[in-house]
């Protein structure tokens, strides 16, 4: 049988999250009626050509891409030919902002202002004001996400469609990214043949993959740890208010474990996956870690703990950087859920603890929720971003604009991709 094209399906998404570790492809079907998602196919390859968001060799890159499209094409009998990416790295930056406009309107009557109900033209209006802020010439907008709304004196309103007033005002969480990451990033896939249907700040898809209705209502920060950044979201009141890119990431604890013990990346990789513990103080004084040793080398050994604490010292500067950032959301009430942490950093043996610890607040591990199907296979912290980019048309309302191109290299450069989220659950 002859694979379906995403494209003549509405209802299949494709997802790839690209990182510096590794890339996800994950294909999937929407469920009618539902806000639900069953997997049909998956792959995960190790990543090649980006650091922290840059591309750093694009012919490697996109090699990694076509090899990830594949697996999943094969997996789900499904010939891939648009998606939704991933971005992340410093060149990202984050900042609230606010708009308003007047609601009144000419009348015939006593006093010669009367008020009127609010449209969505009223919305759109107040989220173009919003985004006007100055920019330097290589910085874009990614996303706009609405806080709430004021009208007149009321605060704290979520949908103001149909209200009275004579002023509305919008409160907004941006997201800005470089021009140039951006486009080169889309251009790495539209090499591929692939249509890109936009581009997500990874904690935000990974957020919608992971936290709860009530999590975002009540307050919760996802701390996503990657390989060469964490990534963060501080959610309450049922909107973002803050989110920020820390450039150290899990590669860190393997670069440490590769200068201490003066072995290569891969097998400082291979000690921290199978030994490491995030407290060092959970690990065993008495177990000795062999230390991979090249010809004419004398054999070495190392105990556990011995190598967790390097480890604990690295994730508890990450976790200090994390506490500064939550501070920098100004939220005056705690947040009831405290952290939830995603990816493939998440992985590290107690790491809970750890963050319970240095945090003080109440960690889990967040895992994908809302997703049907094979979904075994993909119900880690390291898989919640491509899942949140599944489920992302769902969820939000796309403006994007695409640039024609002026030298013919390649169709529909990324001009400008914006997500508006009305309502997120």
């Amino acid at each position: 049988m002859s694979p379906i094209r995403n494209g003549q399906d509405r209802q299949i998404t494709v997802g790839l999250d690209i990182g510096a570790n590794s890339i996800i492809c994950a294909i999937g079907q929407i469920i009618p009626d539902t806000k639900r998602l069953k997997l049909l196919g998956i792959s995960t390859v190790q990543s090649s050509g980006i650091r922290r968001g840059t591309i750093t060799h694009r012919n490697e890159l996109i090699e990694k891409l076509e090899m990830a499209m594949s697996e999943a094409e094969t997996m789900a009998n499904i010939k891939i030919t648009k998606a939704i990416l991933s971005i992340t790295g410093d060149h990202i930056r984050c900042l609230n902002t606010q708009a308003a406009i007047a609601l009144n309107r000419a009348s015939g009557g006593p006093g010669g202002i009367t008020e009127r109900a609010i449209q969505d033209e009223d919305i759109y209006q107040v989220l173009d004001l919003a985004q006007a802020v100055s920019l330097p010439v290589d910085r874009d907008i990614l996303h706009t996400l609405p806080q709430e709304y004021l009208v007149d004196t009321l605060e704290e309103i979520k949908n103001p469609i149909g209200m009275t007033g004579r002023r509305l005002e919008g409160r907004v969480h941006l997201v800005t990214a470089a021009t140039t990451a951006m486009n080169n990033l889309v251009s790495c896939v539209e090499e591929l043949g692939i249509t890109v249907d936009g581009l997500v700040f990874q904690p935000l898809a990974s957020a919608l993959a992971t936290l709860h209705e009530d999590e975002m209502e009540l307050g919760v920060t996802l701390v996503e740890i990657g390989s060469s950044t964490t990534n963060i979201a501080v959610y309450h009141g049922s909107a973002i208010r803050h989110s920020a890119i820390i450039p150290i990431g899990a590669s860190s604890i393997t670069h440490d474990i590769a200068v201490m013990l003066q072995i290569s990346i891969e097998d400082a990789e291979n000690i921290k996956i199978k030994y490491a513990s995030a407290r060092a103080s959970l690990s065993s004084p008495k177990l000795e870690i062999e230390i991979p040793s090249q010809e004419g080398q004398i054999e070495r050994t190392i105990p556990e703990q011995e190598v967790s604490r390097y480890v604990e010292a690295r994730m508890q500067e990450i976790f200090q950087m994390v506490i500064r950032e939550i501070s920098r959301a100004d939220i005056k009430d705690p947040l009831t859920y405290g952290i939830v942490m995603t990816g493939g950093g998440a992985l590290l043996r107690n790491i809970v603890p750890l963050a319970e610890n240095t945090l003080g607040v109440k960690v889990r591990q967040g895992k994908p929720i809302k997703i049907d199907g094979v979904q075994d296979i993909a119900d880690g912290p390291n898989h919640t971003t491509a899942m949140g980019l599944l489920l992302w048309p769902l969820y939000a309302t796309d403006h994007v604009r695409l640039q024609q191109p002026t030298n013919g290299s390649f169709s529909g450069l990324l001009k400008k991709i914006r997500h508006t989220i009305e309502d997120l659950f």
